[in-house]
Protein backbone atom coordinates (compact mmCIF):
# COMPACT_ATOMS: atom_id res chain seq x y z
CA UNK A 1 0.00 0.00 0.00
CA UNK A 2 0.98 3.50 -0.49
CA UNK A 3 -0.35 7.17 -0.21
CA UNK A 4 0.96 10.01 -2.65
CA UNK A 5 3.07 12.97 -1.15
CA UNK A 6 2.12 16.65 -1.58
CA UNK A 7 4.64 16.75 -4.49
CA UNK A 8 3.36 13.55 -5.94
CA UNK A 9 5.62 10.84 -5.11
CA UNK A 10 4.20 7.79 -3.67
CA UNK A 11 5.01 7.02 0.30
CA UNK A 12 5.15 3.65 1.30
CA UNK A 13 2.63 3.04 4.04
CA UNK A 14 5.47 1.72 6.30
CA UNK A 15 7.19 4.78 6.53
CA UNK A 16 3.81 6.59 6.96
CA UNK A 17 2.62 4.18 9.48
CA UNK A 18 6.30 4.61 11.41
CA UNK A 19 6.02 8.33 11.20
CA UNK A 20 2.44 8.42 13.19
CA UNK A 21 3.41 5.14 15.32
CA UNK A 22 6.57 3.31 15.69
CA UNK A 23 5.16 -0.62 14.83
CA UNK A 24 5.94 -2.69 17.44
CA UNK A 25 9.32 -5.31 17.60
CA UNK A 26 9.39 -8.00 19.87
CA UNK A 27 12.11 -7.76 22.40
CA UNK A 28 13.65 -10.73 23.70
CA UNK A 29 15.83 -9.37 26.77
CA UNK A 30 18.68 -11.67 27.39
CA UNK A 31 19.18 -12.10 30.93
CA UNK A 32 22.02 -10.76 33.13
CA UNK A 33 23.63 -11.03 36.55
CA UNK A 34 25.36 -8.85 38.63
CA UNK A 35 25.27 -6.13 41.39
CA UNK A 36 21.57 -3.99 39.95
CA UNK A 37 19.79 -7.72 38.84
CA UNK A 38 20.47 -8.46 42.38
CA UNK A 39 19.19 -5.45 43.72
CA UNK A 40 15.92 -5.90 41.18
CA UNK A 41 15.55 -9.51 42.81
CA UNK A 42 15.44 -8.14 46.25
CA UNK A 43 13.28 -5.78 45.55
CA UNK A 44 10.90 -8.05 43.49
CA UNK A 45 10.50 -10.28 46.11
CA UNK A 46 10.80 -7.64 49.07
CA UNK A 47 7.35 -5.64 47.43
CA UNK A 48 5.82 -8.90 46.50
CA UNK A 49 6.06 -10.32 50.27
CA UNK A 50 4.54 -7.17 51.42
CA UNK A 51 1.76 -6.97 48.50
CA UNK A 52 0.53 -10.78 49.07
CA UNK A 53 1.44 -11.23 52.42
CA UNK A 54 -0.50 -8.14 54.06
CA UNK A 55 -4.24 -9.20 53.63
CA UNK A 56 -3.33 -12.61 55.53
CA UNK A 57 -2.29 -10.23 58.67
CA UNK A 58 -4.77 -10.61 61.37
CA UNK A 59 -4.87 -7.33 63.89
CA UNK A 60 -8.18 -7.26 66.81
CA UNK A 61 -9.92 -10.35 64.90
CA UNK A 62 -10.08 -8.58 61.59
CA UNK A 63 -7.72 -8.02 58.45
CA UNK A 64 -4.79 -5.80 59.39
CA UNK A 65 -5.10 -4.16 56.20
CA UNK A 66 -8.74 -3.35 54.72
CA UNK A 67 -10.03 -0.77 52.68
CA UNK A 68 -13.77 -1.42 53.37
CA UNK A 69 -15.42 0.72 50.56
CA UNK A 70 -19.10 -0.72 51.91
CA UNK A 71 -18.58 0.38 55.30
CA UNK A 72 -16.46 3.65 54.26
CA UNK A 73 -13.92 2.60 56.95
CA UNK A 74 -10.01 1.98 55.95
CA UNK A 75 -7.99 -0.36 58.77
CA UNK A 76 -4.55 0.07 58.69
CA UNK A 77 -3.48 -2.09 61.76
CA UNK A 78 -4.78 -0.10 64.92
CA UNK A 79 -5.69 3.10 62.67
CA UNK A 80 -9.33 3.23 61.69
CA UNK A 81 -9.96 5.92 59.07
CA UNK A 82 -13.42 7.48 58.13
CA UNK A 83 -14.19 9.67 54.97
CA UNK A 84 -13.85 12.51 57.05
CA UNK A 85 -9.98 11.49 57.54
CA UNK A 86 -9.95 12.31 54.32
CA UNK A 87 -7.19 15.21 54.83
CA UNK A 88 -4.83 12.01 55.49
CA UNK A 89 -4.80 10.45 52.47
CA UNK A 90 -4.77 13.85 50.86
CA UNK A 91 -1.04 14.24 52.64
CA UNK A 92 -0.22 10.97 52.10
CA UNK A 93 -0.44 11.42 48.33
CA UNK A 94 1.58 14.91 48.53
CA UNK A 95 4.42 13.51 50.53
CA UNK A 96 4.50 10.50 47.72
CA UNK A 97 4.50 13.11 44.86
CA UNK A 98 7.10 15.16 46.50
CA UNK A 99 9.29 11.90 46.87
CA UNK A 100 8.98 11.27 43.55
CA UNK A 101 10.47 14.60 43.17
CA UNK A 102 12.88 13.94 45.31
CA UNK A 103 14.47 10.93 44.41
CA UNK A 104 14.07 11.59 40.31
CA UNK A 105 16.33 15.02 41.31
CA UNK A 106 18.78 13.10 42.59
CA UNK A 107 18.74 9.57 40.91
CA UNK A 108 16.58 9.36 37.96
CA UNK A 109 13.61 6.78 37.57
CA UNK A 110 14.69 4.56 40.56
CA UNK A 111 10.98 3.89 41.18
CA UNK A 112 10.54 2.34 37.72
CA UNK A 113 13.80 0.19 37.65
CA UNK A 114 13.21 -1.46 40.79
CA UNK A 115 9.41 -1.06 42.63
CA UNK A 116 7.27 0.18 39.58
CA UNK A 117 4.65 -2.63 39.96
CA UNK A 118 4.96 -2.78 35.73
CA UNK A 119 8.68 -3.22 36.34
CA UNK A 120 8.10 -5.73 38.96
CA UNK A 121 5.31 -8.34 37.27
CA UNK A 122 7.14 -8.01 33.98
CA UNK A 123 10.61 -9.11 35.75
CA UNK A 124 8.21 -12.24 37.20
CA UNK A 125 6.91 -12.50 34.20
CA UNK A 126 10.23 -13.24 32.26
CA UNK A 127 11.97 -14.83 34.57
CA UNK A 128 9.30 -17.48 33.81
CA UNK A 129 9.52 -17.00 30.32
CA UNK A 130 13.21 -17.87 30.62
CA UNK A 131 12.62 -20.79 32.78
CA UNK A 132 10.24 -22.28 30.22
CA UNK A 133 10.94 -21.11 26.87
CA UNK A 134 15.24 -20.50 27.43
CA UNK A 135 17.12 -17.29 26.74
CA UNK A 136 16.97 -14.66 23.74
CA UNK A 137 17.84 -17.19 21.12
CA UNK A 138 16.02 -20.33 22.34
CA UNK A 139 12.98 -18.02 22.36
CA UNK A 140 13.60 -16.02 19.03
CA UNK A 141 14.44 -19.68 17.34
CA UNK A 142 10.93 -20.61 19.45
CA UNK A 143 9.28 -17.82 18.09
CA UNK A 144 10.50 -17.95 14.23
CA UNK A 145 9.24 -21.68 13.94
CA UNK A 146 6.58 -21.27 11.04
CA UNK A 147 2.85 -22.76 11.38
CA UNK A 148 1.89 -25.57 11.91
CA UNK A 149 3.66 -25.34 15.45
CA UNK A 150 5.51 -28.06 16.82
CA UNK A 151 4.21 -30.41 19.93
CA UNK A 152 7.42 -28.80 21.72
CA UNK A 153 6.38 -25.21 20.82
CA UNK A 154 2.23 -26.24 21.88
CA UNK A 155 3.70 -27.11 24.96
CA UNK A 156 6.14 -24.77 25.82
CA UNK A 157 3.78 -22.21 25.25
CA UNK A 158 0.51 -23.35 27.00
CA UNK A 159 2.68 -24.26 30.25
CA UNK A 160 3.80 -20.25 29.90
CA UNK A 161 0.52 -18.68 29.41
CA UNK A 162 -0.73 -21.26 32.68
CA UNK A 163 2.05 -19.50 34.78
CA UNK A 164 1.17 -16.15 33.92
CA UNK A 165 -2.42 -16.55 33.90
CA UNK A 166 -1.77 -18.57 37.62
CA UNK A 167 0.14 -15.27 39.01
CA UNK A 168 -2.18 -12.98 37.29
CA UNK A 169 -5.49 -14.55 39.03
CA UNK A 170 -3.41 -15.05 42.32
CA UNK A 171 -2.51 -10.65 42.07
CA UNK A 172 -5.89 -10.03 40.98
CA UNK A 173 -7.40 -12.05 43.95
CA UNK A 174 -4.87 -9.94 46.27
CA UNK A 175 -6.01 -6.75 45.25
CA UNK A 176 -9.56 -7.47 45.91
CA UNK A 177 -8.40 -8.91 49.14
CA UNK A 178 -7.38 -5.14 50.18
CA UNK A 179 -10.92 -4.39 49.81
CA UNK A 180 -13.09 -7.45 50.81
CA UNK A 181 -11.90 -9.68 53.70
CA UNK A 182 -9.66 -12.51 51.26
CA UNK A 183 -10.81 -15.40 53.26
CA UNK A 184 -14.17 -14.27 52.99
CA UNK A 185 -13.39 -13.79 49.11
CA UNK A 186 -11.42 -16.89 48.78
CA UNK A 187 -14.36 -19.02 50.27
CA UNK A 188 -16.70 -17.46 48.08
CA UNK A 189 -14.54 -18.11 45.22
CA UNK A 190 -14.90 -21.88 45.87
CA UNK A 191 -18.29 -21.85 46.55
CA UNK A 192 -18.33 -19.94 42.97
CA UNK A 193 -20.67 -17.21 45.05
CA UNK A 194 -18.33 -14.16 43.87
CA UNK A 195 -20.27 -11.32 43.52
CA UNK A 196 -21.30 -9.16 40.51
CA UNK A 197 -18.72 -6.65 41.38
CA UNK A 198 -15.74 -8.86 42.68
CA UNK A 199 -16.50 -10.88 39.87
CA UNK A 200 -15.53 -7.57 37.42
CA UNK A 201 -13.02 -6.41 39.36
CA UNK A 202 -10.88 -9.93 39.56
CA UNK A 203 -11.29 -10.30 36.09
CA UNK A 204 -10.20 -7.09 35.42
CA UNK A 205 -7.24 -7.14 37.39
CA UNK A 206 -6.22 -10.57 36.05
CA UNK A 207 -6.63 -9.60 32.39
CA UNK A 208 -4.37 -6.14 33.10
CA UNK A 209 -1.49 -7.69 35.20
CA UNK A 210 -1.34 -10.74 32.20
CA UNK A 211 -1.73 -8.21 29.49
CA UNK A 212 0.52 -5.78 30.65
CA UNK A 213 3.34 -7.85 32.14
CA UNK A 214 3.19 -10.62 29.43
CA UNK A 215 2.46 -8.42 26.19
CA UNK A 216 2.40 -5.08 26.29
CA UNK A 217 5.48 -4.85 28.75
CA UNK A 218 8.17 -2.17 27.70
CA UNK A 219 4.62 -0.06 25.47
CA UNK A 220 3.33 0.81 29.06
CA UNK A 221 6.85 2.57 29.88
CA UNK A 222 6.97 3.95 26.79
CA UNK A 223 3.62 5.18 25.68
CA UNK A 224 1.33 4.82 28.58
CA UNK A 225 3.36 5.65 31.47
CA UNK A 226 3.38 9.68 31.90
CA UNK A 227 6.22 9.82 34.53
CA UNK A 228 8.32 8.88 31.64
CA UNK A 229 7.25 12.39 29.58
CA UNK A 230 7.95 14.58 32.20
CA UNK A 231 11.14 13.07 33.84
CA UNK A 232 12.79 15.64 31.01
CA UNK A 233 11.81 18.49 34.04
CA UNK A 234 12.65 16.48 36.84
CA UNK A 235 16.65 16.37 36.59
CA UNK A 236 19.09 17.96 36.07
CA UNK A 237 23.14 18.12 35.40
CA UNK A 238 23.79 16.88 38.39
CA UNK A 239 21.16 13.78 38.84
CA UNK A 240 22.77 10.37 38.97
CA UNK A 241 21.58 8.77 35.66
CA UNK A 242 22.27 5.63 33.68
CA UNK A 243 24.98 7.23 31.98
CA UNK A 244 27.55 5.85 28.77
CA UNK A 245 30.64 7.15 29.14
CA UNK A 246 31.06 8.62 25.69
CA UNK A 247 34.64 10.23 26.58
CA UNK A 248 36.00 7.36 27.53
CA UNK A 249 34.36 4.75 24.92
CA UNK A 250 33.94 6.80 21.00
CA UNK A 251 35.19 5.99 18.91
CA UNK A 252 33.16 2.33 19.81
CA UNK A 253 34.67 -0.72 17.79
CA UNK A 254 35.56 -4.27 17.42
CA UNK A 255 39.11 -5.21 18.23
CA UNK A 256 40.98 -8.20 19.01
CA UNK A 257 41.88 -8.74 23.11
CA UNK A 258 45.50 -8.63 22.28
CA UNK A 259 45.10 -5.10 20.79
CA UNK A 260 45.87 -1.71 21.57
CA UNK A 261 43.08 -0.22 21.10
CA UNK A 262 44.46 3.19 21.76
CA UNK A 263 46.97 2.82 18.86
CA UNK A 264 44.04 1.55 16.33
CA UNK A 265 42.26 4.93 17.80
CA UNK A 266 38.79 3.40 19.57
CA UNK A 267 37.39 3.87 22.73
CA UNK A 268 36.93 1.45 25.51
CA UNK A 269 33.23 0.58 23.85
CA UNK A 270 34.46 -2.47 21.75
CA UNK A 271 30.25 -2.24 20.28
CA UNK A 272 29.32 -5.72 21.74
CA UNK A 273 25.70 -4.86 21.36
CA UNK A 274 25.27 -6.62 24.45
CA UNK A 275 23.96 -3.62 26.04
CA UNK A 276 21.33 -3.51 23.99
CA UNK A 277 20.29 -6.81 24.11
CA UNK A 278 19.73 -7.10 27.53
CA UNK A 279 17.48 -3.88 27.91
CA UNK A 280 13.92 -4.57 28.73
CA UNK A 281 12.62 -1.57 26.49
CA UNK A 282 15.00 -2.17 24.16
CA UNK A 283 16.89 1.33 23.64
CA UNK A 284 20.88 1.88 23.11
CA UNK A 285 22.14 3.56 26.31
CA UNK A 286 24.46 4.54 23.87
CA UNK A 287 23.11 7.04 22.18
CA UNK A 288 22.51 9.39 25.27
CA UNK A 289 19.63 9.95 27.79
CA UNK A 290 16.29 8.77 26.78
CA UNK A 291 12.25 8.79 28.04
CA UNK A 292 12.13 4.85 27.48
CA UNK A 293 15.45 3.90 30.05
CA UNK A 294 13.53 3.32 33.08
CA UNK A 295 16.85 3.24 34.98
CA UNK A 296 17.40 -0.82 35.70
CA UNK A 297 20.75 -0.64 35.08
CA UNK A 298 20.70 -3.75 33.56
CA UNK A 299 23.16 -2.36 31.19
CA UNK A 300 25.57 -1.48 32.99
CA UNK A 301 25.88 -5.52 34.67
CA UNK A 302 26.24 -6.63 31.28
CA UNK A 303 29.01 -3.81 30.25
CA UNK A 304 30.91 -4.39 33.38
CA UNK A 305 31.17 -8.32 32.63
CA UNK A 306 32.02 -7.16 28.94
CA UNK A 307 34.48 -4.89 30.58
CA UNK A 308 36.52 -7.75 32.65
CA UNK A 309 36.22 -9.65 30.27
CA UNK A 310 38.83 -7.30 28.18
CA UNK A 311 40.22 -6.02 30.79
CA UNK A 312 38.98 -2.95 30.94
CA UNK A 313 38.23 -1.18 33.83
CA UNK A 314 34.31 -1.65 34.60
CA UNK A 315 31.99 1.81 34.83
CA UNK A 316 32.37 2.54 30.76
CA UNK A 317 28.38 2.64 31.44
CA UNK A 318 27.10 3.22 35.32
CA UNK A 319 25.43 5.44 37.53
CA UNK A 320 26.85 9.40 37.60
CA UNK A 321 26.10 12.68 36.44
CA UNK A 322 25.91 14.41 33.00
CA UNK A 323 28.35 17.30 34.10
CA UNK A 324 31.14 14.79 35.98
CA UNK A 325 30.95 13.09 32.49
CA UNK A 326 31.89 16.72 30.91
CA UNK A 327 33.94 17.47 33.92
CA UNK A 328 35.74 14.27 33.93
CA UNK A 329 34.89 13.50 37.72
CA UNK A 330 34.51 10.43 39.85
CA UNK A 331 31.44 10.08 41.51
CA UNK A 332 32.21 10.35 44.51
CA UNK A 333 33.20 13.83 43.72
CA UNK A 334 29.76 14.21 41.53
CA UNK A 335 27.92 13.48 44.66
CA UNK A 336 29.40 16.67 46.76
CA UNK A 337 26.30 18.74 44.11
CA UNK A 338 23.53 16.05 45.72
CA UNK A 339 22.66 18.67 48.16
CA UNK A 340 21.53 21.60 45.89
CA UNK A 341 18.82 24.10 46.20
CA UNK A 342 15.90 21.86 44.12
CA UNK A 343 16.82 18.95 46.27
CA UNK A 344 17.20 21.09 49.80
CA UNK A 345 13.56 22.33 48.70
CA UNK A 346 11.69 19.14 48.56
CA UNK A 347 13.17 17.68 51.77
CA UNK A 348 12.20 20.49 53.19
CA UNK A 349 9.08 20.33 52.40
CA UNK A 350 8.67 16.31 53.11
CA UNK A 351 10.43 17.05 56.28
CA UNK A 352 7.38 19.74 57.34
CA UNK A 353 4.43 17.43 55.70
CA UNK A 354 5.98 14.48 57.26
CA UNK A 355 6.13 15.97 60.99
CA UNK A 356 2.67 17.36 60.49
CA UNK A 357 1.12 14.20 59.46
CA UNK A 358 2.91 11.98 62.45
CA UNK A 359 1.87 14.64 64.73
CA UNK A 360 -1.76 14.90 63.55
CA UNK A 361 -1.89 11.07 63.46
CA UNK A 362 -0.04 10.58 66.99
CA UNK A 363 -2.53 13.23 68.24
CA UNK A 364 -5.85 12.74 66.59
CA UNK A 365 -9.47 12.50 68.28
CA UNK A 366 -11.35 9.07 68.05
CA UNK A 367 -13.94 10.68 68.95
CA UNK A 368 -16.36 12.51 66.22
CA UNK A 369 -19.43 14.27 66.82
CA UNK A 370 -21.62 16.26 64.62
CA UNK A 371 -24.71 18.20 65.40
CA UNK A 372 -27.35 18.96 62.48
CA UNK A 373 -30.60 21.14 63.29
CA UNK A 374 -33.85 19.60 61.93
CA UNK A 375 -35.22 22.43 59.98
CA UNK A 376 -38.30 20.65 59.45
CA UNK A 377 -39.45 21.92 63.24
CA UNK A 378 -36.91 24.62 64.44
CA UNK A 379 -38.32 25.57 67.91
CA UNK A 380 -41.63 23.95 69.36
CA UNK A 381 -43.89 25.00 72.75
CA UNK A 382 -44.72 21.63 74.69
CA UNK A 383 -47.73 21.90 77.29
CA UNK A 384 -47.05 25.37 77.70
CA UNK A 385 -44.09 24.42 79.78
CA UNK A 386 -40.44 23.57 78.14
CA UNK A 387 -39.33 25.00 74.74
CA UNK A 388 -38.25 22.18 72.68
CA UNK A 389 -35.56 22.36 69.34
CA UNK A 390 -34.90 19.12 67.39
CA UNK A 391 -31.11 18.23 66.44
CA UNK A 392 -29.78 14.79 65.35
CA UNK A 393 -25.85 14.28 66.81
CA UNK A 394 -23.94 11.70 65.21
CA UNK A 395 -21.30 10.40 67.27
CA UNK A 396 -18.15 8.28 65.63
CA UNK A 397 -16.07 6.51 67.65
CA UNK A 398 -12.64 5.84 65.34
CA UNK A 399 -10.93 3.70 68.00
CA UNK A 400 -11.22 0.08 68.64
CA UNK A 401 -12.49 0.24 72.15
CA UNK A 402 -15.99 0.66 73.19
CA UNK A 403 -17.04 4.24 74.30
CA UNK A 404 -18.90 6.06 76.68
CA UNK A 405 -20.34 9.03 75.86
CA UNK A 406 -21.82 11.94 77.97
CA UNK A 407 -23.43 15.02 76.12
CA UNK A 408 -24.76 18.03 77.90
CA UNK A 409 -25.83 21.39 76.22
CA UNK A 410 -24.35 24.71 78.02
CA UNK A 411 -25.06 28.55 76.71
CA UNK A 412 -28.25 28.58 78.44
CA UNK A 413 -29.55 28.36 82.00
CA UNK A 414 -31.50 25.26 82.69
CA UNK A 415 -30.83 23.28 79.39
CA UNK A 416 -31.60 19.45 78.88
CA UNK A 417 -31.26 16.80 76.25
CA UNK A 418 -33.96 14.31 75.54
CA UNK A 419 -34.25 11.33 73.61
CA UNK A 420 -37.01 10.66 71.20
CA UNK A 421 -38.96 8.98 74.67
CA UNK A 422 -38.63 12.46 76.14
CA UNK A 423 -35.85 11.15 78.92
CA UNK A 424 -33.07 12.53 79.89
CA UNK A 425 -30.02 11.59 78.23
CA UNK A 426 -27.42 10.56 80.34
CA UNK A 427 -24.40 8.22 78.50
CA UNK A 428 -24.57 6.47 75.60
CA UNK A 429 -22.17 3.37 74.70
CA UNK A 430 -20.72 3.49 71.36
CA UNK A 431 -19.22 0.53 70.18
CA UNK A 432 -15.36 0.33 68.33
CA UNK A 433 -15.22 1.52 64.90
CA UNK A 434 -18.55 2.48 64.82
CA UNK A 435 -21.02 5.25 64.33
CA UNK A 436 -24.65 6.50 66.15
CA UNK A 437 -26.93 8.90 64.88
CA UNK A 438 -29.17 10.10 67.57
CA UNK A 439 -32.33 12.33 67.34
CA UNK A 440 -32.47 14.60 70.49
CA UNK A 441 -34.97 17.11 71.90
CA UNK A 442 -32.92 20.28 74.03
CA UNK A 443 -35.48 21.99 75.51
CA UNK A 444 -35.49 25.06 78.36
CA UNK A 445 -38.47 26.47 80.35
CA UNK A 446 -41.14 28.88 78.72
CA UNK A 447 -40.42 32.40 80.11
CA UNK A 448 -37.15 31.58 80.83
CA UNK A 449 -35.45 33.64 78.07
CA UNK A 450 -36.45 36.14 75.28
CA UNK A 451 -37.58 35.41 71.84
CA UNK A 452 -34.55 35.22 69.37
CA UNK A 453 -31.87 32.95 68.37
CA UNK A 454 -28.74 31.91 70.93
CA UNK A 455 -25.69 30.41 70.40
CA UNK A 456 -25.44 26.70 72.59
CA UNK A 457 -22.71 24.55 72.12
CA UNK A 458 -22.78 20.73 72.43
CA UNK A 459 -20.13 19.26 75.26
CA UNK A 460 -18.86 15.77 74.72
CA UNK A 461 -17.06 13.58 77.21
CA UNK A 462 -16.44 9.97 75.79
CA UNK A 463 -14.65 7.46 78.25
CA UNK A 464 -12.82 4.71 76.76
CA UNK A 465 -10.28 1.57 78.10
CA UNK A 466 -6.83 1.82 76.28
CA UNK A 467 -4.02 0.02 77.66
CA UNK A 468 -5.87 -0.55 80.96
CA UNK A 469 -6.06 3.32 81.16
CA UNK A 470 -9.40 4.80 81.15
CA UNK A 471 -8.97 8.01 78.35
CA UNK A 472 -11.44 10.97 77.97
CA UNK A 473 -12.04 12.37 74.42
CA UNK A 474 -13.88 15.86 74.46
CA UNK A 475 -15.78 17.37 71.58
CA UNK A 476 -17.51 20.88 71.93
CA UNK A 477 -19.98 21.48 68.68
CA UNK A 478 -21.41 24.68 68.37
CA UNK A 479 -24.99 24.96 67.29
CA UNK A 480 -28.36 27.43 67.93
CA UNK A 481 -31.14 27.35 70.20
CA UNK A 482 -34.26 29.38 68.76
CA UNK A 483 -36.50 30.79 71.52
CA UNK A 484 -40.14 31.52 69.34
CA UNK A 485 -42.37 34.73 70.47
Amino acid sequence: MTNNSPVGKPIPIDVIEESLYEVRRKIYPRSVTGLFARWRIILVVATQLLFYGLPWISWNDRQAVLFDLIQRKFYIFGLVLWPQDVIYLTLLLILSALALFLFTAIAGRLFCGYACPQTVYTEIFMWIERKVEGDRFARIRLDGEEWPWSIRKWRLKITKHFLWLLIAFWTGFTFIGYFTPIETLGTAILHFSLGPWQTFWLCFYSFATWGNAGFMREQVCKYMCPYARFQSVMVDKDTFLVTYDKVRGEPRGSRSKSADHATLGLGDCVDCSICVQVCPTGIDIRDGLQYMCIGCGACIDACDQVMEKVDYPKGLIRYTTERAIEDKETNQSAIRHILRPRVLIYTAFITVLTSAFLISLLTRNPLRVDVMRDRGALAREVDGVRIENIYRIQIMNASENNMNVQVRATGLDDLKILNSQGQVITEIEVGPASNMLIPVKVSTTVGAHEPGNYPIHFDVIGHEMSGGELIARKRDEKSSFIVPR
